[in-house]
């Protein structure tokens, strides 16, 4: 389902993206690096307006959220659509290929929601930013309806957007790759930077917790790691971080995480923060 994007202006060779730090520049008939936000016409339009992957009742924990209603259940759905492209994703048959969705309007959501009696849904299993329009006309109707938003994303988004969407969000999970640039960059297609900022603007507005996805030999360099519990330590102690083992997937085959380094880096972790889990595990 077509309609008009926000976030974004004319340029020279069609139009530029200005919802994420890609700002893509989008010639005529074609489309950004999430695959779904389209020039026709040198008028930007999002492609997959309420076209959800899925729609399922998970665990709260799952998204993971320990600390945000942990014993409630949540209404999770997902875009078909991505704006990072991590070599290792663990999700890529539906962030970065085209898969069947099915289409759930902001008003049927809420029916749905209303119906179940769902108090919370989650923008998950791809990137919900890329998203953004159907998000936050649904954000709008569920609020007013009682029920909370929850996003688990990569916090790859500017701040403009972030600033308009997060009075409607109650929680977030936000999935920080590592503390290195070069691995954005070389891995996942972005840059660490904007990523920091979602997280240090969104911690004073939100309910946050953060995810690490560990790969041995890639991001556990200790001194980067280091790094990165203190930087979300200043933000605030208390914030959950969540240490998840990698697998193989998508465009990389080296070994899984060892589960000594995720234990040993959950160790590290705890001189630092309050609250620190281990996923994928047996803990």
């Amino acid at each position: 389902m077509k309609k008009l994007a926000l976030y974004w202006e004319k340029h020279d060779q069609g139009v530029k993206c200005l919802l994420c730090p890609n700002y893509c520049i989008i010639h005529e008939k074609y489309s950004g690096k999430c695959r779904k936000r389209v020039n026709i016409k040198n008028i930007l339009y999002t492609e997959n307006y309420a076209e959800t992957i899925s729609l399922t009742l998970d665990p709260m924990k799952k998204k993971p959220l320990y600390h945000f209603h942990p014993s409630d259940n949540v209404l999770s759905l997902g875009a078909n659509s991505c704006n990072l492209s991590c070599k290792y994703c663990q999700n890529y048959s539906s962030s970065q290929q085209d898969c069947t969705t099915k289409n759930v309007s902001p008003e049927l959501l809420l029916a749905i929601c209303l119906e179940q009696s769902i108090k919370h849904v989650a923008f998950t299993y791809t990137e919900p930013f890329t998203w953004y329009e159907y998000i936050f006309d649904s954000a709008k109707i569920l609020n007013k309806n009682g029920i909370s938003v929850i996003l688990v994303t990569n916090g790859y988004v500017n701040i403009n957007p972030l600033k308009d969407i997060i009075p409607f969000v109650s929680a977030m999970n936000i999935d920080l790759k590592s503390f290195s640039d070069g691995f954005y960059i070389d891995i996942c297609g972005g840059k660490l930077k904007p990523v920091l900022d979602t997280i240090e603007f969104s911690h004073s507005k939100t309910h946050i917790e953060i995810t690490l996805l560990l790969i041995e030999n890639m991001n556990n360099d200790t001194k980067e790691l280091n790094m990165l519990f203190s930087f979300i330590s200043r933000l605030d102690k208390n914030i959950p971080l969540h240490i998840l083992k990698y697998f193989p997937r998508y465009q990389m085959n080296m070994a899984e995480t060892n589960e000594t380094t995720i234990y040993n880096t959950v160790n590290m972790a705890k001189k630092y923060l309050n609250n620190v889990y281990a996923g994928n595990v047996k803990y």
